[in-house]
């Protein structure tokens, strides 16, 4: 993943704004660790690729019976985590804790069927293989 996301950033240096998308993201404590490791990644690479970290929009996806309420209300701690490891949180954007340039969504529905607009995206991830099965 961290070499995928590397070539992506270098081939895309002027990228201001970055989607990010977890399909199948789940519900459990473990819903935001993709998430958080692909946001670690992408705020190592900046600075070696001499370049600010873009803004990213992160959309969690799952089906519409998940419980997307237990992932908002994880997302302080998300973003505590967040501002733990940078040292230049708040050159980032993330002033007072408000997550700063991190904006998060659920989007609800079936992968199976479109669910983002055109050229919306820039890295997907999934961490389960069985759906793609099906």
């Amino acid at each position: 993943m961290d070499e995928a996301l590397k070539k992506l950033m270098i081939r895309n240096s002027e990228i201001l704004s970055f989607g990010i998308a977890d399909l199948g993201c789940s519900s459990g404590p473990n819903s935001l660790l993709s998430i958080s490791n692909i946001v670690e990644t992408i705020q190592n690479l900046c600075p070696d690729l001499d370049r600010p970290v873009p803004e990213l929009s992160l959309f969690l996806n799952d089906l519409p019976s998940n419980d997307f309420n237990y992932i908002f209300a994880s997302l302080p701690e998300f973003y505590d985590r967040l501002k733990k490891r940078d040292n230049n949180y708040e050159s980032l954007g993330f002033e007072h804790g408000n997550g700063g340039p991190c904006f998060v969504s659920a989007v609800p529905g079936s992968f199976y069927g479109r669910l983002f607009p055109r050229r919306s995206l820039h890295f997907v991830h999934s961490s389960s293989s069985l759906h793609w099965l099906s």
